[in-house]
């Protein structure tokens, strides 16, 4: 291939009409919108800077641009993710010479120092947050519910707005989210506390809602409008709107970490917490808790034996 188609021209616009090839390229719905937000704010890069050729000293230079703005490094690495694919994309549709997509494709993430833990609340903090809503309103029962089932089953937020009144079961003596479909459509049962059942009772009573989608919106003069399912935006707003009463910048997947970790801490089996989770590795569920090795308290000083040395040794000792 010459020099020339090597450096060909790559216009923001034609870029923009692969962004629905890179998207669709992955499954989840948090894997899209991650991939839309990353190709789109690179293009926007893209366009405000004039570029006109996409390469991979382009794409160095947006990484550059992207660590001046402080960006965690796991945000700056999701986001060169973003422009890889699309840079293959654009090589697959005859946008961009093959040799370029391959030059992209070895532009190096930053590294990570460390790992960010991410945001959870201590157990008095949880308790100020479930008693903000105003459980006498349709409102605020929905958004214990909300509250309830994202600390108290470690949901993510796209799982709790498709959960169903349905998938509310009893598994061996108890209340469950059964048949949980999850990241990697990977499917799990989630057992519920019982004080999160009774939030989910008292708004099902007050909705008049017992089958279906259990999320759904209310208007502004507290009526339950049935046939309208709440968004995992939605669910987002409300989690951050119940943290900023408590001075707090928190998520809904702060909630989820929060599960794990008040789990853990209270002696909670680490491969129950991933089961709950829907972490396929327990070394991811290790990493998203921070454990790590207790060299004070360790595993083999709770094995309960009581060994002596052979005989023979000891006398050996004493000569």
């Amino acid at each position: 291939m010459s020099p020339s188609h090597a450096v060909a021209a790559v216009p923001y616009q034609e870029l923009g009409q692969i962004v629905s090839l890179v998207v669709n390229a992955v499954q989840s719905p948090q894997s899209k919108r991650a991939y839309r937000r990353a190709v789109l704010d690179f293009l926007e890069w893209y366009r405000a800077g004039g570029y006109n050729c996409l390469n991979k000293a382009v794409v160095q230079q947006y990484r550059v641009d992207l660590q001046q703005t402080g960006l965690a490094s796991s945000s700056i690495n999701l986001k060169l993710t973003g422009v890889r694919r699309l840079a293959a994309e654009a090589a697959d549709n005859g946008l961009l010479a093959p040799e370029l997509a391959t030059g992209i494709a070895r532009v190096k993430g930053v590294s990570t120092r460390g790992r960010r833990t991410g945001h959870w609340l201590t157990r008095a903090q949880v308790e100020e947050l479930l008693a903000i809503p105003d459980a006498g309103t349709n409102k605020g029962k929905r958004d214990l519910v909300i509250l309830s089932l994202l600390v108290g089953c470690g949901l993510r937020r796209t799982e709790l707005v498709q959960l169903t009144f349905e998938q509310i079961q009893q598994r061996d003596g108890r209340w469950v989210v059964a048949n949980l479909v999850g990241k990697g459509n990977r499917l799990r049962t989630v057992p519920m506390p019982a004080w999160a059942k009774v939030m989910l009772d008292q708004w099902s009573a007050a909705s008049g809602l017992a089958n279906g989608p259990v999320l759904r919106a209310v208007n502004k003069s507290g009526r339950v409008l049935d046939d309208v399912i709440i968004s995992a935006q939605s669910v987002f707003n409300v989690v951050r709107g119940y943290g900023i009463d408590l001075a707090l910048k928190i998520a809904p997947h702060d909630l989820r970490r929060t599960f794990a970790k008040l789990a853990h801490v209270g002696h909670a089996a680490l491969e129950q917490i991933q089961l709950s989770l829907g972490h396929s590795s327990i070394l991811t569920t290790e990493r998203y808790l921070g454990v790590r090795q207790n060299l004070a308290d360790a595993p083999c000083d709770h094995l309960g034996l009581s060994i002596a040395p052979p005989a023979d040794d000891i006398a050996r000792r004493g000569n």
